[in-house]
């Protein structure tokens, strides 16, 4: 099964290499694996001590962000090195202070693992949430190198629970530790005899608790909202804003809205703005704009949406109306603030519950969505107490980067 596994790896990398011509993201994806090697030979000598860091992309980072963060304060003499799979996670965080080393993860052929970790010779290695790499994990086990998963989360459709999934499950039971988010996922592991699992919960619990801590201050925000209410739209893409549109149109005038794409492209945004009935501003011109007078604020920059929920009345986050997945619903979650979402989120455990708790709301439509919005923004007490119901969620599920740091300091390689 492994010779398959590399043929079938050998021959998908070279299809991805003729389609980077046609596609950005795939070209950076291909280009970008180009310079792995020489990257850690300069940025890394054989005396050096490593703690490697695999995400997939730009959610599983800021998932591990917090025991990064954790990492790096408890062993300050280690070099972090942290690999992404996805351009979408590297190119926006290929300059990130909290490590030392970034670079992609080469493809999972036996030759690249085994140089890749000769390179880096790591003392321990984070997978974070997803990603199996048959061929790493297996060298990893050769060298007798610790190997956590964190944040992870199985459902029962994936290959590991299949007949013929006998591979992939060799390649999970190398793992040292796996720290699941909920129980289901245990239980799943348990079935297929694997039983070095904790239940630690998601580490983005702790990510978006520690945003409360910050300065979450925005000026403009604050000129653009006054004492209106605000719905902060975030992380939206062309599905989500067709079923917003309407409510947006028809809102009161004391309902300010700011919508923050997920793909900053400027002809959908304008395409959105002329669909618009009422005025609309952009981040980028708003210098010479007064901004009280605009119902509409469109954010067309990235880095800025953590911040903005602190103002938001009412979230609306994007992703689940189509089949691009839900984006971070903790953000809005951990200031308080009603969530509503698309109908596609079966995948997302934290939306399930919240919505269990009364603290979330699923439209499918746009008439679903106007009487979400208008029960919410009509109804105070209402508003309030599923405010409260959010905070209450995020409060009560952090803990995870500590359970996972009690059992790192216990590694015997560590010390």
């Amino acid at each position: 099964m492994l010779i398959l596994y590399n043929f079938l790896t050998r021959i998908t990398y070279f299809l991805l290499w003729i389609a980077q011509w046609f596609s950005k993201k795939l070209r950076l994806f291909v280009q970008g694996r180009k310079t792995i090697f020489e990257t850690l030979q300069n940025k890394i000598s054989e005396t050096d001590k490593t703690i490697w860091f695999h995400c997939a992309s730009l959610g599983e980072y800021e998932q591990g962000l917090p025991i990064m963060e954790a990492v790096k304060k408890e062993y300050p003499d280690y070099l972090l090195v942290l690999t992404f799979f996805s351009p979408s996670g590297y190119e926006i965080k290929k300059n990130t202070n909290v490590a030392d080393v970034v670079t992609y993860l080469p493809m999972d052929s036996m030759t690249s693992a085994r140089k890749f970790i000769r390179l880096v010779h790591p003392s321990l290695v984070f997978f974070v949430k997803y990603e199996f790499w048959p061929n790493f994990l297996f060298c990893l086990q050769r060298e007798k190198i610790p190997v956590l998963l964190v944040s992870g989360l199985f459902r029962k459709e994936q290959m590991f629970f299949k007949p013929l999934g006998g591979f992939m499950r060799k390649a999970l039971r190398t793992f040292t530790h796996l720290f699941v988010q909920d129980k289901a996922s245990k239980e799943l592991l348990e079935s297929i005899g694997i039983h070095n699992v904790t239940v630690s919960g998601d580490t983005r619990f702790d990510r978006v608790s520690q945003q409360i801590e910050r300065d979450n201050t925005l000026g403009f925000i604050e000129e653009f909202k006054q004492d209106n209410l605000c719905v902060v739209c975030g992380s939206t893409w062309p599905e989500d804003e067709a079923i917003l549109l309407e409510y947006i149109n028809a809102a009161p005038a004391n309902v300010k809205f700011i919508l923050a794409p997920h793909k900053i492209e400027i002809g959908k945004i304008e395409n959105f703005k002329k669909r618009l009935k009422k005025p609309a501003v952009l981040y980028s011109e708003m210098d010479d704009k007064t901004l009280l007078e605009y119902p509409i604020l469109i954010i067309d920059t990235i880095g800025l949406l953590s911040k903005i929920y602190n103002y938001a009345d009412i979230a609306y986050v994007g992703g689940a109306m189509g089949t691009s997945g839900l984006h971070n619903i903790l953000e809005p979650s951990t200031f308080g603030v009603p969530v509503i979402i698309g109908k596609n989120y079966e995948k997302f455990p934290e939306a399930i519950r919240l919505q269990q708790l009364a603290g979330l709301f699923s439209v499918s439509d746009a008439e679903e969505c106007n009487k979400v919005f208008t029960k919410l923004i009509e109804d105070r007490k209402f508003r309030s107490k599923t405010a409260m119901i959010t905070e209450h969620f995020v409060n009560s599920n952090i803990g995870a980067t500590e359970k996972t740091m009690d059992y790192v300091k216990k590694l015997e390689k560590m010390s």
